[in-house]
This record gives C-alpha cells, structure tokens and sequence, in this order.
C-alpha cells in the first residue's frame, strides 16, 4: 500500500468517525483509483453505500470487491441483504447463506434469510431459521411472529392439497367443519361433521368431531349420543368417556352412570384431571362428599386458579363440618370469579375498541 492510499485511508476513517459519509466515499473512490485491486476498499465504500440504504451503489462496489476476493463474509452478507432489498431474491439467497455460514448467531442476517424464504415459499426452509433464532433469542416477537404466519401458511397450504386432492373425502369434510368451529360458525360446522359420519360412521374421530360441536354449544344430549357412537368405534378414548359423563352431568341426567364412565375413564388415564374434577362433581351430588376430597386436592394443585374446584372443595369441607376452610374456600372462588368475569368484560372491551377504530 502507498504512503498516498495510506494517507487517504486515515482520512476516510475520520471522516466516518465525524460522520461525514460524503468525504468518506469520496476518499475511498480515489484509493480505488489509486489501487483497483484493494479489495478492502471496495468493502469499505459498499458498507457506507449499505448503511446509507443506497443499494445499487452498494451492489455495483460489493461485487466488484468479491471477485478481487471471495473471502470476505461481511461484503457477502451486505450484497445478499443489497440484492434483497432490490427485490432480487434468487441473487441474494446464495449469498445470504455462504455469510450465514461463516457468521451462524448473526440475527440480522438470518432474520433476512428468513424473510427471503418466505417471499419465495421456502417455509419449511423459513421455519427451521426462525427456530434457531428463537433459540437464541426467545422473546423476539418479530420472530414469533413470523413462525406463527409462515406455519398457517403451510397449513393453508397443507388444506389446500387436500382439497385438491379429494374436496369430497372424509378428511376435507372434517377439517372444513374444524374450521367453522374455530370461527364459531357451529351449524355450518355440524353439516360438514355429519357428511364426515355419513362417508365413516364407524371410522374413530368422526363422531368425536360431532360430539364437540355439540358440547361446545351446551346440546349435552346430543353430544352424549355421540360420544358414545365414538366409544363404539373407539373404547379407549379417555377424552370421549369423560365429555360423555360431563354431557350427563350438564344435562343432570343419572349422576350414578357418570360416576361409572368417570371411573372407567381415571383408571385408564389416571392423569386427565378434568375427569377427576368431574368425579368430584358427581360423588358431591350423591351425597359422597368425603369421597371427592382427594381427586380435588390433585385437581387444585395442578389447576389451582380454577374456580369450580374451590366452590366443589367449599361443599366438600362443609359437609365434613370444616366452616373456617369452606369459607375460605368460597373467598377464592368468588374472588376467581371475578377476576374471570373482569377478563371476560376487558376483551369484550378491546374487542369493541378495535371495532369502533376500523369504522
């Protein structure tokens, strides 16, 4: 390096210390002239170019310093992300992955990789970097984010294979009725469930299906019948047997029957908790209030801010002639309630916010 290209780099630098990128580029055009084959000039001034967001400029100098030197990781990641923003996708992938390489936790370079993936529909590809960004930084809502969208778009995608496919088979008629569950559209949903239940009555899941739709809307009956129908076709389905007795319950129909399917159900699966609150529930009716303590106590300790197990321990603890503890017991659930019927009003309240701001 000349005394004169030297002389030129120390000026550079301090302008760009004095923020003074004008005089900076400036200098490094004349090193450039002075020596062509510096690579590291050309890095330099596509940086300038990069942070001032002028990216042809960028571009054009980055390239140039690559080919003198393709050992540059820096110059390669600001070229990818130039080409990205230009919209240049199929230039910037390589490039974007060659500095990833060199430099895996960079954030910024891999949240670019990112976002290039999912304009180009590589959302497998798109998923796997998000999740190696989310290990390093977990509470990166942008990333959350994107994961959250780029898997609904696989599951879009993933539905619309199976509509193209077969839109008239028993899977395409489920998930279209899981779909207006999910929007609370419980009537279109039952017509596409019981299409389901006509193609397969005795295929296990499509009464299941029919039975939460019906459970979701308090038709307990109804779902009983079909929960049943899916025990029929499915006998070790713990969560059919316990929304069966719940149903029972709910509907007050034989709490002796309940008591039977909840037993049949905890001693398959031990661990289903609402099953046991539910056992509690039915042993409290019959008069059996000492019996239902201990499935509660489990029940509290996993659930502890649940206010049906308060109010169930509050009878339990009366019946046993505990007052202090029963009435402690109904505080809790009267303050759970409350906190529960505040959180109710709140979304309501966003809810009507948001409403009110789009019109």
């Amino acid at each position: 390096m000349t005394p004169a290209v030297q002389q030129l780099y120390a000026e550079a630098r301090v302008a760009r210390e004095h923020g003074d990128d004008a005089t900076a580029i400036n200098k490094y055009q004349q090193i450039i002239k002075l020596a062509p084959h510096l690579a590291a000039a050309y890095n330099n001034l596509g940086m300038i170019y990069f942070n001032e967001h002028d990216y042809p400029h960028a571009v054009v100098v980055l390239k140039h310093g690559l080919e003198l030197n393709p050992e540059m990781p820096t110059a390669s990641a600001m070229l990818g992300m130039s080409y990205f923003q230009l919209g240049a996708d199929e230039k910037a992938e390589p490039l974007l992955r060659t500095a990833l390489r060199a430099n895996p936790k960079d954030d910024q370079l891999e949240m670019m990789l990112v976002h290039l993936l999912i304009n180009t529909k590589k959302l497998n590809d798109a998923a796997s970097h998000l999740n190696n960004v989310l290990a390093r930084n977990p509470k990166s809502q942008e990333a959350w984010y994107l994961l959250g969208k780029t898997y609904l778009q696989m599951s879009e995608d993933a539905l619309k294979k199976i509509n193209e496919i077969d839109p008239n088979s028993v899977v395409a008629h489920e998930i279209a009725g899981e779909i207006d569950e999910s929007m609370h559209n419980y009537d279109l949903a039952l017509v596409e469930f019981k299409k389901a239940i006509d193609m397969a009555p005795h295929a296990p899941g499509t009464h299941m299906h029919m039975g939460d739709a019906y459970w979701y809307i308090g038709k307990w009956q109804s779902a009983e019948g079909e929960f049943r129908a899916e025990l029929e076709n499915d006998p070790h389905n713990c969560i059919a047997r316990w929304k069966m007795a719940n149903s029972m319950l709910e509907a007050n129909d034989s709490n002796d029957e309940a008591l039977t399917e909840l037993n049949r159900t905890i001693e398959r699966c031990p661990t289903l908790m609402q099953a046991r609150v539910d056992r509690a529930r039915a042993l409290v009716r019959l008069g059996r209030q000492v019996e239902a303590l201990p499935d509660l106590q489990m029940a509290v300790k996993e659930s502890p801010r649940e206010p049906s197990i308060h109010f169930l321990l509050a009878s339990v603890y009366r019946a046993q002639g505990k007052a202090a503890e029963a009435q402690q017991e109904m505080r809790t659930y009267g303050a759970l309630q409350r906190e529960a019927s505040a959180a109710v009003a709140g979304q309501a309240s966003d809810a009507s916010a948001i409403k009110n701001a789009a019109h």
